[in-house]
């Protein structure tokens, strides 16, 4: 009974700090434009299943994908031990969910399976962290803070496997040395049992006392963590795959009062009714992430700073300043900077600060050829360029800043009606002198 108490104790602060995170994230949501409507529920699930579930994207990098995705589904699988533990916590059971009979023997078994296999990957993953140069993992917007901060959410991983690996070895040992029926399969651990054997049942009793509290915590350590670390696509990646844009990656969005007032010019009539239904007159762009769209900010939060969309970006390739990664990085930084001022004092609050400019400069966004790259290559359907563009509509429709030849080309077309600097009258000169020969 006491143990019992002890861990719902435990569970409530863990709750309770998590609820507390959850709160503020979604009020930081709650500063955010609206985006598209969310809809069309079997596309999107086919979505998940393929990129998600599936991995297909992280596959393009065969080896190291394959290492990803194993990581990915053992956690899958080793979820639903994590689930058994706080059941078997909250209840004083033990091995609660075995009435599942041969699915809960399968479970258990790829458990355990999965377990070794993911401890294995994350080493793989942190000794290319510490003793490889990867390119990827590095640029300007990648500080000291942002290494340490995945060295210490994969030190926690694989102390997650090696204490999951040690209760299994543990608990076979004490079951069998008590004569009693081990529940579920264990093909890993029952190979690496009976190294504690020779110990008599009590001290085999405290030590799978020990490793079970040690696993437990460290779950719960780790899910307060990740809300603060770039890890948080743990929870974020699936939802933010669900959430993707099913449109062609080449189509960019509208801008919904531009498009109005397009519909006003085709119908004067109803310009009272628009009016006075949409009296505050809304900004055109994106200047900081109080006019980003909710979908901008998951999108950042959602971000793994894995660096394969700035790897295949044309424009970062060829020395430019832009990182498509940065921008996400910067949207989540700005937002954690502002959004408790806006919070507080309202959205009349100004910093002097703005993610345009202060974070993200004019030559980051005007590098960027919407070639849409990143996107593709981004494993979990982040779109980068929708936000590049909105930032540079802010640019020109706000301020009027562009590069001299965009300047020149807007110039032409308002004196014009075309980019080039020909009257109408004058554009068919130059096939005045051609002659048609007909039979």
């Amino acid at each position: 009974m006491t143990k019992q108490i002890v861990f719902a104790l435990t569970l409530l602060i863990t709750l309770g700090i998590f609820g507390c995170t959850a709160k503020r994230i979604i009020r930081f949501f709650m500063l955010t434009k609206p985006a598209f409507p969310v809809k069309d529920f079997s596309k999107r699930l086919v979505v998940v299943f393929t990129v998600a579930i599936g991995q297909t994207k992280i596959f393009r990098r065969p080896v190291i994908g394959l290492f990803h995705a194993l990581v990915f589904w053992g956690f899958c699988v080793i979820l639903f031990g994590s689930v058994e533990m706080v059941v078997d916590g909250l209840f004083g059971f033990n091995r609660s969910l075995k009435i599942l009979g041969t699915v809960y023997n399968v479970i258990v078994a790829s458990g355990d399976i999965f377990a070794l296999i993911v401890g294995l990957s994350i080493l793989i993953f942190l000794c290319r962290r510490l003793f490889f140069h990867i390119q990827r993992f590095s640029g300007i917007e990648m500080k000291h803070i942002s290494h340490y901060d995945a060295n210490i959410a994969l030190t926690l991983i694989f102390l997650l496997m090696v204490s999951l690996q040690a209760m299994n070895i543990s608990y076979v040992d004490l079951q069998t040395a008590n004569h009693l029926t081990v529940s579920g399969i264990y093909p890993v651990s029952s190979v690496l049992s009976g190294n504690f054997l020779g110990f008599p049942s009590e001290q085999l009793n405290i030590l799978y006392e020990t490793f079970w509290w040690t696993h437990i915590l460290l779950i719960f350590l780790f899910v307060n963590i990740l809300p603060y670390s770039k890890h948080f696509h743990v929870f974020m990646s699936v939802p933010n795959v669900f959430l993707s844009r099913l449109e062609p990656l080449g189509k960019l969005p509208n801008m919904e009062s531009v498009t109005k007032e397009v519909k006003l010019m085709i119908n004067p009539d109803a310009a009272f009714q628009v009016l006075s239904a949409d009296a505050e007159v809304a900004r055109f762009g994106v200047k900081d992430v109080d006019d980003i769209s909710w979908k901008n900010y998951f999108d950042s939060l959602s971000c793994t700073e894995c660096g394969r969309c700035t790897s295949v970006c044309p424009a970062n390739i060829t020395g430019k300043l832009l990182s498509p990664r940065k921008i996400m990085m910067d949207v989540r930084a700005r937002m954690k900077e502002k959004g408790p001022f806006l919070l507080k004092n309202g959205k009349s609050f100004n910093d002097s600060k703005s993610l345009l400019r202060t974070y993200i400069s004019e030559e980051e966004l005007w590098a960027c050829t919407t070639c849409n790259a990143c996107a593709i290559e981004c494993p979990i359907n982040i779109n980068h360029p929708t936000l590049i563009v909105d930032m540079r509509r802010y640019l020109v429709m706000e301020e009027g800043s562009a590069p001299g030849g965009l300047k020149t080309a807007f110039a032409n077309i308002e004196n014009n009606g075309a980019p080039w600097q020909f009257s109408p009258e004058d554009r068919l000169l130059w096939a005045k002198d051609i002659t048609l020969k007909t039979k």
